[in-house]
């Protein structure tokens, strides 16, 4: 009878022979007997630090990145281990969010080893998480020059240039490591991101759709996919790629982040904050979790939470410390703290000279006079061309349109909104006529003849009051005087009614069908849906004011869903209103501003949808105000609005600027401000450069 042959645990062998057949079986896939050697190793030597690397290799390898650093930290600490073993320590610091201890990790091995390449290479992308990209641009610079044909060095040196804005830069390394390494997936994800900020977006979904390809199980590759999809305002779309992310990564923090922002888009709120709030979970010391969580918690409203999330991502290492600076200037602004708001961009801009996003949202809370410095640094961003993205060049558009129309220069305004305009508009599609025609299928379905077949449907509410007009006609300032008196709060604009119509199936086409008790309860249905969502916000008190203007094309089927509701329509000077549209970068999706002639257009087909509204609507539930006026009478005015929402005069209507709510609009600013008339006739100072807007309106130039 033969011998059988000797095994591992059978055989004496050296710690240099079991160590070398260890790697030999690890290499050959066969984990198990690799795991038995270096446990050898180890029971003969207690902290060898050969075993406990490889041994931190596998568990990496096998997705246990906890035990993986257990491994390799107690390797590090064996005398004499090699630098390598602290520059992988390092980066599985860095997987696990670690970055501070990644970054000294990573230093002590560049330390120990001047010539490692790898070394440098996870220094450089630890320190570019962590913020300190001039610091990361070195040490990847350094490892360019010791390995130039290596394209993980070109793709990472071009990441960091992205990251300090010199988008020129940037691009050249990702096409270099592309060339180097054809197949390269995470160089053709990182590429789509790239052309996504310079608004290239077919171009970025093509590429990251390669990427995906290329390596399906490329985590970043459907982050950036989803990403562009946002841009392109197809959020639908983003949440599939997010979908095809989470089949086999459901916990990843960068995915969830992804998707919080996603919801958040598309204002599924309730959604948004679970998955920010889960994130922020798993990943406590994640900046980009903690300012997600910010952004949501910001939207509903949770303002004190809001600023600490800020503060906490400004604080923690990582690569979103100036958006949360910037984030959290703006939500001051908007609580009406404008002393600690504008220290807050100071702040920003302390730590980040020369921010755009900085100088941009300081903007429109001061009056810029010649010689402003700001000017100088914002025109110094569209200088450096697309080296900056798109995202920072639009906005430095809108600021300097604002500053050089303070300083009485519309030459130099009008070539900055213009130009900011066009880049904004060229972002999206935008059909104006299929506008034009809804607004009218809708004006057809809303007939007197409906309205009497299903009147007494619905859910009756004397709570909703609906403030709706074009944005910039004064709905801002109308929902500031009436949310000043003690029975009225003003929610600010919300997409509550839209959510509600939109799930429903109905509008317009759909409303003939219905008749009889089935209309009755599925009206009720929808105006208890509203009212669900909506009645948690007033406080407890007898009004709250919806002020989201686009709800002028529902304005007909809210006595409907909602009898006893109100609904106050604020008009104002059109060539004024569109003017101050035209000026504005909105932070929301007002897609038909950005076009004299689009949005002209529009306000034809607006003006003619209210003037049926004006016909059909009951009159003791339908009240229609002009800015004007309000800025002429404002005691009038604010009296004739109390009175029209059933409620007794409080003065405090008229100290409306005094009122500390938050105010989430392209308003901010006015509305802190007493009744000011300059606004009046403003535009015909501006008439030679508005005049594919006054041909669209049929206005003639003064």
């Amino acid at each position: 009878m033969s011998t059988p042959p000797s095994t591992p645990s059978q055989e004496t062998l050296s710690i240099p022979e079991a160590l070398s057949r260890a790697h030999a079986h690890w290499n050959a896939g066969q984990a198990e007997q690799a795991e038995q050697l270096c446990q050898r190793v180890l029971a003969a030597w207690p902290g060898q630090a050969d075993a406990l690397h490889l041994l931190g290799l596998m568990a990496h390898a096998y997705g246990n990145l906890d035990l993986a650093l257990t491994h390799l930290r107690q390797a590090c600490m064996a005398p004499h281990a090699p630098a390598v073993y602290s520059s992988n320590l390092a980066e599985m610091y860095r997987q696990k969010g670690l970055l501070a201890e990644g970054e000294e990790a990573a230093r002590r091995a560049v330390a120990m080893d001047p010539a490692l390449v790898s070394g440098w290479n996870n220094l450089g992308i630890l320190l570019q998480e962590a913020g300190k990209f001039a610091e990361s641009l070195v040490c990847l610079e350094r490892v360019i020059a010791l390995q130039p044909g290596w394209a993980e060095a070109h793709n990472n040196l071009a990441n960091t240039s992205r990251r300090l804005g010199r988008m020129d830069r940037a691009e050249q390394h990702y096409r270099q490591a592309l060339a180097l390494s054809p197949a390269y997936a995470e160089a053709h994800s990182n590429l789509a991101f790239l052309l996504s900020t310079q608004g290239r977006y077919d171009e970025a979904a093509a590429v990251a759709q390669r990427a995906i390809e290329l390596s399906p199980r490329l985590v970043d590759a459907y982050l950036n996919l989803a990403e562009v999809e946002v841009s392109r305002h197809r959020h639908e779309a983003a949440l599939r790629a997010l979908d095809m992310l989470a089949a086999f990564a459901p916990q990843h923090p960068a995915a969830l982040v992804a998707r919080a922002k996603a919801l958040k888009q598309i204002e599924r709120l309730d959604e948004a904050l679970a998955f920010a709030r889960q994130v922020v979970a798993i990943a406590p010391k994640s900046a980009e979790a903690h300012n997600t969580l910010a952004v949501v918690l910001q939207v509903l409203g949770q303002t004190d939470e809001a600023l600490a999330q800020f503060e906490q991502a400004a604080h923690l290492p990582g690569a979103v410390a100036e958006e949360a600076l910037v984030g959290r200037a703006t939500l001051l602004m908007e609580a009406g703290r404008k002393d600690e708001a504008m220290a807050a961009f100071e702040r920003a801009l302390e730590a980040f000279p020369g921010s755009t996003q900085a100088l941009a949202g300081r903007a429109d809370a001061r009056t810029f006079k010649s010689g402003d410095p700001d000017i100088a640094a914002l025109e110094a961003c569209l200088a450096e061309g697309e080296r900056r993205s798109l995202t920072d060049r639009i906005s430095a558009h809108f600021a300097l349109g604002k500053a050089y129309l303070d300083i009485r220069d519309p030459a130099r305004a009008f070539h900055h909104l213009d130009a900011g305009n066009r880049q904004k508009r060229a972002t999206f599609t935008y059909d104006g006529a299929a506008s034009g025609h809804w607004m009218k299928r809708i004006a057809e379905a809303f007939t007197p003849e409906l309205y009497a077949r299903l009147q007494g449907a619905g859910k009756p509410s004397a709570l909703p009051v609906f403030i709706v007009g074009m944005p910039r006609s004064g709905t801002t300032l109308i929902e500031q005087i009436v949310s000043s008196h003690p029975q009225v709060t003003g929610a600010g604009e919300l997409s509550a009614l839209r959510l509600v119509v939109d799930g429903s199936g109905l509008f317009p086409e759909k409303l003939e069908t219905l008749a009889g008790q089935g209309a009755a309860q599925f009206l009720g249905q929808l105006g208890q849906a509203y009212l669900s969502r909506v009645a948690p916000l007033a406080e407890g008190r007898a009004r709250l004011v919806d002020k989201m203007p686009g709800n002028f094309l529902y304005a007909g089927l809210i006595p409907l869903i909602l009898p006893g509701a109100r609904v106050i329509h604020v008009r104002r000077d059109p060539v004024d209103t569109c003017l101050s549209c035209y000026t504005k970068l909105f932070g929301g999706e007002q897609q038909f501003t950005y076009n004299q002639s689009e949005l002209g257009v529009f306000y034809r087909h607006y003006e003619r949808l209210m003037a049926h509204w004006r016909e059909v609507l009951p009159s003791e539930r339908f009240i229609e105000v002009d800015y004007e006026t309000v800025v002429d009478n404002l005691e009038g005015e604010a009296r004739r609005l109390v009175d029209f929402l059933g409620l007794p005069w409080d003065a405090a209507c008229l100290s409306f600027h005094d009122n500390r709510r938050v105010v989430r609009t392209a308003s901010v600013n006015q509305v802190r401000q007493p009744i000011y008339k300059t606004s009046k006739g403003r535009w015909k100072a501006y008439a030679g450069y508005l005049a594919p807007l006054l041909e669209a309106l049929g206005v003639d130039a003064p």
